[in-house]
């Protein structure tokens, strides 16, 4: 889930407002591209120019999330390592609880990894939609990649604290 999310193009979603029933293009924005989708058979994606052009929100966004990505990976792998230790060896369960405990800590550090830049853009994008002073071109919708955001980070931190309280 924080891979397909940090991957996805959809973090915010071009808005339908004001009883615009014919639409010949929806956009979406991510943290690596830019999308357009003409009439729901065209699809245009252009990568960011230049990382020295992007604002820094979305820099950190994707520091976040890269980092988050890797940490998911190492968690992911201790909590296997933990698991598998546990049949093994029944006779030492300090040394298994530390496998256990390390990865229930980085799956609870990879969820707030998470949470920060799904959350933050959530609220700008709500924030901006009610905002009278942005332009109804510029107004966007929450992107499917928020929601898969989210429920990575659900999954995240209930994991974690599964693996922390064994």
């Amino acid at each position: 889930g924080t891979l397909a999310a940090t991957v996805m193009p959809q973090w915010r979603v071009s808005a339908h407002i004001e009883g615009n029933i014919v639409v010949f293009e929806t956009i979406w924005e991510g943290l690596w591209m830019d999308c357009v989708s003409q009439m729901g058979i065209r699809l245009q994606c252009k990568f960011y120019d230049s990382l020295l052009a992007l604002p820094p929100p979305l820099e950190a966004f994707r520091a976040l999330m890269c980092i988050a990505v890797v940490l998911s990976i190492i968690s992911f792998l201790m909590a296997i390592v933990g698991v598998k230790y546990t049949h093994r060896s029944k006779e030492d369960p300090q040394g298994i609880s530390v496998f256990i405990l390390a990865a229930g800590v980085a799956f609870l550090l990879t969820g707030i990894l998470v949470l920060i830049p799904v959350s933050w853009t959530g609220g700008s994008i709500i924030h901006d939609f009610y905002d009278p002073k942005v332009p109804v071109p510029l107004k966007r919708e929450l992107g499917a990649a928020l929601y898969v955001g989210w429920v990575s980070t659900a999954l995240l931190i209930t994991a974690g604290a599964m693996y922390c309280s064994f």
